[in-house]
């Protein structure tokens, strides 16, 4: 099959599209057939200490075969984040424990599915597991209009959140924000509940004076002085949430652009460059 592998450290031109041979599903895991897998900005820094490794954690696609013990059937259209410690799933095949699969959205293509997981678990980990947002709770989501922030505004807003972002530019206003600010002022508002930080720096550093006393500021970005710094981990029962919410109108990701599987040492450029909007994502088997 062919693999985008990671040969050494550092950026898109150390990928290879190499020929290697396909993976065998073990007990409880499953080998999935990719139709596409999203790639997330700096994630070729992430396997540094075992190269060569195949980048890639977010894949939709159909159950190929299954190991033992494995709660899934073949023939099952399938998405999924999968874990950070092993080969990624920028793959023609790709074995994953099986426990980490979560039926796709129907409504979706495998192309919009694969780029729903690493979104939107990150944004609804952050909001309700580490923020603990309420109904009729105020949150200031910081790079609203963002891969995962752009998924933290609509669950936000669905959860009966009144929802304020900051963005660079208006994306966001067509997701529901009740306010959109510019970063640079943001500090001005009235208290909020929950601080959700998607893009570190100043936000981050002036997120502390606007939460009202019991808030909350959790990040994803990077350490905050005060508050929540969290890794989003692999969910299959969230995932089932998300496309439930997917397949109700109430959930959309969005998608920046699509590469053939051929192409990832441009699709991971992409990935680094400034001004996209929404996942860029490998198209594998169409």
């Amino acid at each position: 099959m062919r693999a985008i592998r990671l040969l050494a450290p550092g950026g898109p031109e150390r990928l290879a599209v190499e020929e290697i041979e396909r993976p065998v599903p073990a007990e409880g895991e499953a080998l999935v057939r990719v139709h596409a897998a999203a790639i997330t900005r700096d994630e070729l820094d992430w396997p540094v200490d075992r190269l060569p490794a195949i980048p890639s954690y977010e894949l939709s696609g159909e159950v190929e075969a299954v190991g033992a013990d494995a709660e899934v059937a073949v023939g099952d259209a399938v998405y999924a984040l999968t874990p950070f410690d092993r080969d990624g799933v920028a793959a023609e095949y790709a074995v994953v424990p099986a426990s980490v699969l979560a039926p796709k959205p129907r409504s979706l293509s495998h192309v919009e599915s694969a780029a729903v997981p690493m979104a939107g678990l990150s944004a609804w980990q952050g909001l309700f597991d580490h923020g603990r947002l309420e109904e009729g709770q105020r949150v200031l989501i910081h790079g609203a209009s963002g891969g995962v922030g752009h998924m933290a505004v609509q669950l936000a807003r669905r959860h009966g959140a009144y929802v304020i972002g900051t963005a660079s530019h208006g994306d966001a206003v067509s997701l529901g924000t009740d306010e959109l600010l510019d970063p640079a002022g943001f500090e001005a508002i009235e208290p909020v509940d929950l601080v959700f930080d998607t893009a570190g720096g100043d936000r981050l550093a002036g997120s502390a004076g606007v939460v009202r006393p019991g808030g909350r500021v959790v990040s994803i970005a990077e350490e905050p002085a005060e508050g929540v710094y969290f890794v989003v981990e692999p969910n299959r029962e969230q995932l089932v949430e998300l496309a439930a919410l997917v397949d109700g109108g109430d959930l959309r990701p969005a998608i920046d652009s699509v590469f053939p599987l051929a192409e990832a040492t441009a699709a991971f450029a992409r990935s680094m460059s400034p001004g996209k909007s929404g996942k860029v994502v490998l198209s594998v088997h169409a």
